[in-house]
C-alpha cells in the first residue's frame, strides 16, 4: 500500500499547501480522498490525472474537500483524451442528492457515456476492492462526516479521519491501525469546535494504539509553531507531519 498526500493545507490559498486529497495505491487500484480546490492541478506534478483514480471518497461536503469533483468530472470529458474507465464515486449520506444538484446546475458538462459512474453512499457494509476493503464511521465535524478505515488483503490497516473533533468513535475506528492520517488544524493554544490539536490527535492515537501517526490538514497558525513536540506530550509513536507530494 502506497500513501501520497496531495494537499496537506486549507481551503486557505496558499502556496505552501494545497487543499485537502490523498491518494492511496492499493494492490492495482487508485483510491483518490477528497478532492479540494486545486487537486487536479497538484496530481499532474505526481504524474496523475483525471484517468487515475478508480474510486474517490469523500469524508463530508465543506468546499475544501469537495471544490474538484465537478471539475473532475468536466475534465474527463476532454475530446481529445476521454476517460473511459469506469469510476466510483462514494461519500457520506446526501451524496447522492449532492450529485443531482450539480447536474441540475452542470447539466451535460459532467456527464459521459464513455466511461460508467457509479454514485454510493457509504452504509454500514464494507466496499471491497481488488485486495482491499473499507469500512466507515460518523465523526463529528458536520451531520454526515464520515472517517474511512482501509485494510488491504496482507492485513495492513490505514485510516484517514477527514475533519474531526476528539472522538472515541475514531479511537474505535483507528484501533491497532498501522498508519492514522487525522487533522490538526490549529495549535494546542487555538481549540476549534469540529477540528483537533495536536495534543488531541496524539492522544486519539495512542488510545487506538496506532503504529504510525500524520498529521494533516494545517491552517497558517500550525507552521509558525513547533506541533510536533505538542503532539508528542499525548503520543511516543513515529509522528509524521504532512508536506504537499509526500510519499
Amino acid at each position: 500500500m502506497k500513501i501520497i498526500i496531495i494537499g496537506s493545507g486549507i481551503g486557505l490559498p496558499s502556496l505552501k499547501r494545497a487543499s485537502p486529497a490523498l491518494m492511496v495505491v492499493v494492490a492495482k487500484e487508485h483510491l483518490l480522498f477528497d478532492t479540494g480546490p486545486g487537486t487536479l492541478r497538484q496530481m499532474q506534478h505526481l504524474g496523475y490525472d483525471y484517468h487515475t483514480p478508480d474510486y474517490i471518497f469523500y469524508t463530508h461536503f465543506h468546499v475544501d474537500h469537495i471544490a474538484d469533483l465537478p471539475a473532475f468530472l468536466f475534465a474527463a470529458k476532454y475530446p481529445s483524451s476521454p476517460r473511459r474507465k469506469p469510476l466510483v464515486l462514494v461519500g457520506p449520506e446526501g451524496f447522492k442528492d449532492f450529485y443531482r444538484r450539480l447536474l441540475d446546475l452542470y447539466g451535460e458538462q459532467l456527464l459521459s457515456d464513455l466511461y460508467e459512474l457509479k454514485i454510493r453512499e457509504m452504509k454500514e457494509v464494507p466496499i471491497i476492492g481488488l485486495g482491499w476493503k473499507i469500512v466507515a464511521r460518523h465523526l463529528p465535524h458536520t451531520e454526515s462526516s464520515l472517517g474511512y478505515r482501509l485494510e488491504d488483503q496482507e492485513g495492513k490497516v490505514v485510516v484517514y479521519s477527514g475533519d474531526t473533533d476528539y472522538s472515541p468513535e475514531l479511537v474505535k475506528l483507528a484501533k491497532e491501525a498501522d498508519l492514522l492520517i487525522t487533522e490538526s488544524s490549529f495549535p494546542d493554544e487555538i481549540k476549534v469546535g469540529g477540528h483537533l490539536t495536536p495534543r488531541l490527535a496524539g492522544r486519539m492515537a495512542r488510545k487506538a494504539n496506532c503504529k504510525r501517526l500524520l498529521l494533516t490538514h494545517f491552517y497558517p497558525e500550525c507552521d509558525r509553531v513547533d506541533i510536533l513536540s505538542q503532539c508528542c506530550q499525548e503520543y511516543d509513536g513515529e509522528i509524521i507531519l504532512a508536506l504537499d507530494m509526500l510519499r
